[in-house]
């Protein structure tokens, strides 16, 4: 017989504390309000273990008595997958295991507790004399296990690839309770399957992750920073290319972002000044990082060639540190700006670098005679495939008979495109509960088959959160 609400809470009191139980409804807004607003249920509890024993005591409960968990770091995540799907889950909040356990920069390593905030994770890095280089938006309240979970992504990728790159190994708590130690700093190890790198990006599904080992870079001493005008996202991709050969793997960032970004960020009063040179149908955002030593001027040099073989029309490069931030900024807000303009329609792809053009014309095309008036707003990271394809609904428009009439159709559209151009329907937000249908529909079935094994292996009585990606 399955426990009702309050039978688990007074259950979870005894074995936590009622201090790091909250059983009241009215008191679990901030765990369960996730940021698209998509997704409304309840839970029974939401449960904060002050240790990873306490997770493992919690852990072995819930498998006991079946009773589903949700593992949650800082509640960003943008699919559903740290939130409940049916109701009747308690929320596992790491948010209390938020310790820096040690640094070792000679090794370039950083131990890091699943609750760190990832903004405290850079500056304890950096006070240390060292970089960790996953930058997202939310880093100010995306926590270690959230972002590793899902798999984050954002706009170092280029450089330094996605949370699985920069991860050596895991610590997790398995569905029965027990601690897989897995925090292996070592660059290599050959001594059987990747544990850690099953356990990262699942979501949650096959194991709590308590902490991780993660990799450090040394501090550059400088960026070269730009915002540059390009005519279109066929010019951008020439554009990456010759920035590819010239800084090589120093480039880490190459973002576009349309004519119509700036235009929404200004008209709403979000930009305290125009950030770019002129006015361009789009501009790229374009970073080298600067290692102690070296030469500046590499992007200087790089953008005069640029303009000599007519790949850019303008472009401002960032002379101060106030530079830098308001261009990062101008990028960053790309997504709030949106919701200020009335309902929207997201698509988190990802494309091969050479396909981007194909799919923003392709896809803008197609919507556009889909729904007449509707805004396209492509932007993102062009120098790793992956685009933000979202649309705005038309000036004016009723938002929720936009979305009622176009959001499912326009899906179909733009991920018949993508997966055509042999891309992804998911880049790096995950498939939590948004896209879990989805990807049954999309994923190779023979991989659907060998998920559902380790996940019938590693969670057989299926308490993790259930519903998330398989559904």
């Amino acid at each position: 017989m399955s426990l009702d609400a309050n039978a688990i809470t007074s259950a979870l009191s005894d074995i936590l504390g009622a201090d790091n139980v909250i059983g009241q409804p009215e008191r679990m807004g901030g765990y369960l309000n996730e940021p698209r607003k998509r997704f409304h249920k309840g839970a029974s509890a939401v449960v904060l273990p002050p240790d990873v024993a306490a997770v493992q005591a919690v852990a072995r409960w819930a498998n006991e008595n079946r009773v589903a968990l949700i593992p949650q770091g800082g509640n960003t995540g943008l699919v559903g997958a740290q939130v409940p799907r049916f109701g009747n889950e308690v929320i596992v909040s790491l948010a209390r295991l938020d310790k820096v356990r040690a640094i070792d920069t000679a090794g370039g390593v950083m131990t890091a507790e699943a609750g760190v905030i990832l903004e405290n994770a850079h500056k304890a890095a950096e006070a240390a004399g060292a970089m960790f280089p996953l930058w997202l938006a939310s880093q100010g309240s995306a926590r270690i296990g959230g972002v590793l979970s899902s798999n984050a992504g954002g706009v170092n990728v280029l450089a330094y690839g996605n949370a699985r790159e920069l991860t050596l190994g895991v610590e997790a708590v398995l569905a029965d309770g027990r601690l897989y130690n897995g925090l292996n700093s070592l660059k290599k190890d050959n001594t059987g399957y990747d544990l850690k790198d099953v356990l990262v990006g699942a979501e949650g599904t096959l194991g709590i992750i308590t902490a991780a080992t993660l990799k450090l870079y040394p501090l550059p001493e400088d960026y070269e920073t730009a915002l540059v005008n390009i005519a279109s996202p066929r010019q951008a991709l020439r554009l990456f290319e010759l920035l590819r050969q010239r800084a090589g793997g120093r480039l880490n960032a190459f973002e576009i972002i349309p004519q119509i970004g700036l235009d929404i960020q200004l008209r709403h009063g979000m930009l305290d000044k125009n950030p770019t040179a002129s006015p361009s149908p789009w501009y790229a955002l374009l970073e080298i990082a600067r290692p102690a030593g070296a030469e500046p001027g590499t992007l200087q040099s790089a953008l005069e060639a640029a303009f000599e073989q007519g790949l850019i029309t303008d472009a401002v490069i960032a002379e101060a540190l106030s530079d830098r931030t308001r261009m990062w900024n101008f990028r960053e807000q790309m997504s709030e700006c949106q919701s200020k303009e009335g309902a929207s329609i997201k698509h988190d792809v990802s494309v091969p670098v050479n396909a981007i053009p194909q799919l923003i014309e392709e896809g803008s095309a197609a919507v556009e005679k889909l729904a007449p008036g509707i805004r396209p707003v492509p932007f993102g990271h062009m120098g790793d495939g992956n685009i933000h394809f979202n649309f705005s609904q038309p000036a004016g428009a009723d938002g929720k008979a936009f979305m009622a009439q176009y959001d499912e159709a326009a899906h179909e559209v733009i991920y018949g495109i993508v997966l055509k151009l042999g891309g992804s329907v998911s880049a790096e937000h995950g498939i939590g509960q948004l896209k879990s249908d989805l990807l049954k529909r999309v994923k190779d079935p023979v991989a659907l088959e060998m998920m559902r094994a380790i996940k019938t292996a590693l969670d057989p009585n299926g308490i993790l959160n259930p519903g998330k990606m398989l559904g």
